[in-house]
Parts: structure tokens; sequence; C-alpha cells
């Protein structure tokens, strides 16, 4: 066999769900010397972003910046409405799931997890029952996962409400749309959300650093009701400043402002509903492409079956191991192209880790780079010898042309 002539010399394409292709205007943004951060340009520009987040997490209420990834959100959220002792629901479908759990037992609160595995979407009659057992109303927050970034699973918030106002439950409604804000369609109000949390380095499409708690009236009322909560995590200065400060509870992250403000300007001239669109479209010719080679008997399967499950924002695939991580690793070192780790659907010493592997397509992607993707991972199997069907890239374009 002729030894392979690495192709991967030129700009390298980071396919991960997270963090995503940053735009070279958010790079160019915040490429600038540090700011005056007590008067001037950057305190009238930073008042400027939360209406802009608002509208695009479909919210009338109210946001808070903190500067954290998505686990301090987690963690910043749970600080605000859940004191210890007190009881949350978590029905899990993936990582993320069972991690946001965690946050919540590692702050005192008790966790009732309802585990759907890591194939599943949630089944609302399970979650029913679980509400309708609850006659005391023990129970404080569900802590539902939209798009949970390790299974690649999208689960029905509007649908989980639903059940909340059917069962007459008054337990909070927390949403982590951390993979999906900016991707899958949201909508915070129109949902009956009471606390979303989200992060910047995926659909918002700036780099790690900051992350997003929005709440509304009724999870403000519950934040005055508790005990206590810690001075920095507390929503209420950052929802509502007096000083340019409180906003971050200390000194602004500069850049990180600037970045956030072109990613805005960026979404809002596309306009919500068509990077919606556009998401949609891109992950359906995704799917077509890894379903042609995977049919009948190819090793090839996409995690969630159901495509009205399925996220439009990363998708995770398994392969027989080790081929998951040999097709990784030959993208990698020929093509330049890195694909993402199966987090979460096995333990890193089993040897099934080395069949998962995971498409992120969220935030800064076009049909050009999904295509160059797609054609990257059928060269990598073509390389490794997997068995597969010809002929996905070629039912991805025709998704992609609108045939």
């Amino acid at each position: 066999m002729t030894h392979p002539l690495s192709l991967a010399q030129g700009r390298e394409y980071l396919a991960i769900p997270g963090p995503s292709v940053i735009p070279d205007a958010v790079l160019q943004a915040m490429h600038r010397p540090a700011p005056n951060i007590y008067a001037g340009a950057l305190i009238e520009m930073t008042a400027t972003l939360i209406p802009d987040l608002k509208r695009i997490a479909r919210t009338e209420h109210s946001a808070a910046i903190y500067i954290c990834n998505g686990h301090g959100a987690w963690e910043a959220a749970l600080a605000n409405v859940i004191a210890p002792g007190e009881r949350v629901l978590v029905p899990a479908t993936g990582r993320f799931g069972i991690g946001w759990g965690e946050m919540a037992e590692g702050l005192g609160a008790e966790v009732d997890v309802i585990d759907f595995g890591k194939s599943s979407p949630m089944d609302l009659d399970r979650i029913r029952d679980a509400l309708r057992d609850d006659n005391a109303h023990a129970i404080k927050a569900v802590l539902a996962v939209h798009v949970d970034t390790s299974s690649s699973v999208r689960n029905d918030i509007a649908g989980l409400r639903a059940v909340l106002d059917d069962v007459g439950h008054p337990a909070l409604l927390m949403a982590d749309c951390i993979a999906s804000l900016g991707c899958d369609r949201f909508e915070m109000d129109a949902w009956g959300v009471d606390v979303m949390v989200t992060g910047c380095q995926k659909g918002l499409m700036v780099p790690p650093g900051i992350s997003f708690v929005f709440f509304n009236d009724k999870a403000a009322a519950v934040r005055a009701a508790m005990p206590r909560v810690s001075r920095y995590w507390d929503w209420g200065p950052r929802g509502d400043p007096a000083e340019f400060y409180q906003y971050f509870g200390g000194t602004a992250p500069t850049q990180h402002l600037y970045g956030l403000r072109t990613a805005l300007d960026m979404i809002h001239a596309e306009g919500i509903e068509h990077v919606w669109a556009r998401h949609q479209r891109l992950a359906e010719a995704i799917w077509t492409a890894c379903e042609t080679w995977g049919q009948a008997d190819g090793p090839l399967r996409l995690n969630i079956e159901d495509r009205a499950y399925r996220s439009h924002a990363v998708t995770a695939l398994r392969l027989q191991p080790p081929q998951g991580t040999a097709l990784r690793n030959w993208v990698q070192e020929n093509l330049g192209l890195t694909l993402g780790i199966g987090l979460g659907m096995a333990a890193p010493g089993d040897p099934a880790w080395h069949g998962f592997f995971r498409l992120g397509h969220m935030g800064h992607v076009n049909g050009q780079m999904v295509l160059g993707m797609l054609g990257g991972i059928e060269a990598g199997l073509c390389a490794l010898e997997v068995p597969h069907y010809t002929g996905g890239v070629a039912a991805a374009a025709r998704v992609i042309a609108g045939r």
C-alpha cells in the first residue's frame, strides 16, 4: 500500500461540537488593545448586548453575563434558585444531563435522575408520572438539556412545559441550551421556560470564556426568597446593574465583549429564522450522507435514529471500534480536518470508546464547509477500507441544492 501523502497543509477545519469555527470578523473585533473599563465606548457597547442576546433567546425577561464556561452557567443558575436540601428532577439523555445533575448535587441539592439512556429523547409520560407522584411539590426545578452535545439528541422542551402545566406542578423549568442556542429553534417565553443557560462558544461563535443565564419573573421571585446566594453568582446585580462592573461581578471580559458584539450583529443581519433554517438544511445533508454510507448492513450508524429528535448543531455517530478513532486520526493527519470525540458514550478505558465520534456543524458554517467535511470523511472511510456504500457526498449535495 502506498504511503499516504498528507494534504493537511492550509487552514484547518475544526468540525467539533464546540468551540465552533470563529468568524474572521469576530477575531478581528477582539484583536485590539485593552479598552477603558470605567467610561466610554465599552460601557456604551455593553449596554447593547443584553437586548440582542434576549432577541436570540426569544425572551422579554432578564439576562445575566458570567465569565465562565457552560459548567459555570449551570452553577450560576442553580445557585440562584436551589437551596441545599431541595430536590430537583433531571431527565437525562446523555452526559450533559447527568453532569448538570451532578452540579446540583455538589451544591447540596437532592437529585432525582430519570435516565433515558444515550440514544433516546425524554419520555414525557415517565416525567409526567414522576411529577404527579410528587404530591408535596418537593421538586423545585426540572433540569432539562435541550440538545445534549454528547448524544446529539434534541429534546421537546415545549412538551415538557405542557407536562408541568398538565400536572399542575409549580417546579421551575430550567433548560440547558449551551449546544442549541443560535442553531436549533428555541423559544424561551413561548415555550414557558423559566431559566435558560447557554455559552458563547457554539452557536454564538465566540471563543470560550463567557456564558449567560436568562430568567423570567417567576425565577426572579424564587431568587428573592432564597436564604442566601453567593455574591459572585447572584444574578440580581448582573441583570440590573447600577454600575458597569456589576454586569460581570468585577472586571469585564473586554475582548470577548467586542467579539460577541460582532457575532450578534452577524446573527441579526442573517435573521434568526434563517439561521435556524440554515442549520436544519446543513444537518439534513449530513444525515443523508451518513445514512447513505451506512445503509443496510454498513457499520456506520447515527446515534439518534429518529430525525425528529436529532440536533441541527451536532451529530453523534458510531463505527465498529477502533474505527471511530482511526477515522478521526486519519482525517486530522492527512486532511487537516478535526472531528469530535465520542464524549460520554463509553468510558475512556473501554475499547468501545474508540467506535464513537461526533460532527460539529454549529455557528459559522456553510454549504461548502459541510460538503468539504463530508468529502473528508468519505476519503477516510476509503483510505481505512471501512465498509460503506458510496454516494454519501453526492446525496448530501442534492440536499444542499434543495433537490
